[in-house]
């Protein structure tokens, strides 16, 4: 047999394809949402490095209310470093939309860029995946919780949303990911 080669499609996957097979029982109304999802998805993924580019260069975008404006203008006033990755282990690491740390002042700052619609903060109004963000970043650089104020913000849907998350939030979630991270290594050597 001779095979045909589609050597641009390597590493590639359809939107119909096999290995997502789920679309078999759609109807023509389920396949048009998700098909607009996952455009939604592709187009927030342009904004984000949009986003990290105007911040690494420093330009500013016309003061409006707009997400992208806002989270743009915000990030380059408040000195921050786009898409900053924060590390405890192989089992535990994420990236930060971006983030800042006054060190001087012991001031963490961490912002994210929302364009979908569902909202992300939990029923308390806590942002969860933020605060994610600042316990990594307190296991990785060993820095004291205590005596360091945090700042988080989502920018979604011309709003922001902003928390300011204490010991009281952030120590339990450095717990965990201490905890979890132990008991899947734990489980990685009865494996091998």
């Amino acid at each position: 047999m001779r095979w045909n080669r589609h050597s641009r499609l390597a590493g590639a996957h359809a939107f119909l394809g096999a290995s997502k097979h789920s679309w078999l029982s759609y109807d023509e109304d389920k396949l048009t949402e998700t098909y607009y999802s996952y455009l939604a998805t592709a187009r927030g993924t342009k904004l984000h490095a949009i986003a990290a580019e105007l911040i690494e260069n420093r330009i500013k975008l016309p003061p409006t209310t707009a997400t992208l404006n806002r989270y743009v203008n915000d990030a380059i006033g408040f000195r921050m470093k786009p898409e900053q990755l924060l590390y405890y282990s192989d089992n535990c690491f994420g990236t930060a939309d971006t983030i800042s740390y006054s060190e001087t002042d012991r001031f963490l700052r961490i912002h994210d860029l929302k364009t979908g619609t569902t909202p992300v903060a939990d029923k308390y109004g806590n942002l969860p995946q933020l605060e994610i963000y600042a316990a990594l970043f307190f296991l990785e650089y060993d820095l004291d919780l205590n005596e360091t104020d945090i700042e988080l913000r989502v920018y979604q849907n011309d709003d922001i949303l902003i928390e300011n998350p204490g010991i009281e939030q952030i120590a339990p979630i450095m717990d965990k990911i201490i905890a979890f991270d132990k008991l899947i290594e734990s489980i990685k050597r009865e494996e091998q």
